[in-house]
């Protein structure tokens, strides 16, 4: 299933049913809901669906977004928060984003897990790859630096998102939608890599699921952090969907496939026809370069 995201055309849409004609004019029966849904676009979205113009392949919480937000914020609130107060606030809207993904009959919810409160270091070593310096010991040696933070304070972040999944899986599970984890681009935020094996092992629930961001993975990538098509590998088995989008080196993702660094023939093994595959492109893509990219990507992994 090859869906397309919102994040394209949310932004210039205040009716729903518009912003889902652009997309099904691109040629799509299927959307993802991105997190900048605004409330005001739902009367609209629900009209085309309900009157069988677009079909929703999955949310991205947090969706519709909280009243008074007006721009995309999916960590706006997070599990790993230390104030409870913030936890119950992400818990309540991620709920509320279930809900709705049931009433449209979306079968799953791409979910932000949280972040690890440290100094950002992920910005700077996309610096420094950019200026030619990852082969440097000073680059080597902030790898290094954020490792440890990260080992250092991640216990207590971590545990509280697994402990929130706890609460938030049991609704899930009766609604009969899925939680799809995804990769993050940013090293501060949660799960690290490694943690996939834990956060499936802590939580068997077959509502949990992994998702597969290829620029997110690809900026890590790029980073030296992981290697893409391994750390996929990996997770094959817990796989649901993807969003694709390529990445101009080092760090500027969302741009169109086969435009950047992501070596999609080679993830293309692991590529199955009922993955939801989401094309997650910028607001700024062109219709011209849209297109382009999603031919690109069909060629390679088939048309289903």
């Amino acid at each position: 299933m090859y869906a397309f995201s919102t994040c394209w055309n949310s932004h210039r849409h205040t009716d729903g049913r518009a912003m889902l004609r652009e997309i099904r004019d691109l040629g799509f029966e299927f959307v993802e809901l991105s997190h900048g849904t605004r409330i005001s676009l739902m009367p609209g979205i629900l009209e085309a669906v309900a009157a069988g113009e677009m079909r929703i392949s999955s949310l991205h919480n947090f969706c519709p977004l909280p009243m008074g937000v007006n721009h995309s914020a999916p960590n706006l609130y997070q599990f790993s928060d230390e104030r409870p107060r913030q936890v119950e606030l992400a818990e309540r809207y991620t709920l509320k984003t279930l809900e709705l993904a049931a009433r449209l009959q979306a079968p799953l919810v791409v979910m932000h897990s949280g972040s690890i409160e440290m100094k950002n270091y992920t910005d700077k070593l996309l610096e420094m790859v950019a200026d030619g310096e990852k082969e440097t010991g000073k680059y080597k040696k902030l790898c290094q630096e954020a490792d440890k933070k990260r080992a250092d304070r991640k216990p207590e972040h971590f545990d509280r998102v697994i402990e929130a999944y706890k609460r938030i899986l049991p609704v899930a599970e009766k609604l009969g939608v899925k939680l799809g984890v995804e990769n993050r681009q940013a090293l501060e935020e949660l799960p690290i890599e490694s943690d996939y094996p834990q956060l499936f092992r802590d939580l068997p629930s077959p509502s949990l699921a992994y998702w597969h961001d290829t620029g997110h993975a690809q900026i890590k990538a790029n980073l030296g952090f992981l290697d893409h098509r391994q750390h996929l590998a990996s997770l094959r088995d817990r796989l649901a969907g993807f969003h694709i989008h390529d990445v101009e080196f080092p760090g500027r993702d969302h741009c169109p496939p086969g435009s950047g660094g992501v070596d999609f023939a080679a993830l293309a093994p692991l590529v199955r026809p009922g993955d939801i595959k989401v094309f997650e492109f910028s607001p700024s893509m062109k219709v011209e370069d849209a297109r382009r990219g999603i031919e690109h990507i069909r060629q390679l992994w088939g048309r289903e």
